[in-house]
């Protein structure tokens, strides 16, 4: 089993930034890849971003150049780091660990306001 706790939403003004963290607990030896997802309201949970173990980021394509994913092995913790950020971007993100099976934290909501 993997536990992941996020931290670091909030309510910010568009055009500020916000650094999210999930550190995993558990088994950990386990996690391939982790990631960011977000599901705002009324809409499906959609990808923002992943990353390997090996540091290999990927991110959703609306979101390049603007947010920033990065990971510490060593504290089994991955971070996003979200840059001009728009009112669209308001949502819960879902932290994501990739192992035998999928892991997901309970998320945390950033609200970008006006």
């Amino acid at each position: 089993q993997v536990q992941l706790v996020e931290s670091g939403g909030g309510l910010v003004q568009a055009g500020g930034s916000l650094r999210l963290s999930c550190a995993a607990s558990g088994s950990i030896f386990s996690i391939n890849a982790m990631g960011w997802y977000r599901q705002a309201p009324g809409k499906q949970r959609e990808l923002v971003a992943t990353i390997t173990k090996g540091g290999s980021p990927i991110y959703a394509d609306s979101l390049k150049g603007r947010f920033t994913i990065s990971r510490d092995n060593a504290k089994n913790t991955v971070y996003l780091q979200m840059n001009s950020l728009k009112l669209e971007d308001t949502a819960v993100y879902y932290c994501y660990a990739g192992a035998v099976m999928n892991y997901w934290g309970k998320g945390t909501r950033v609200t970008v306001s006006s």
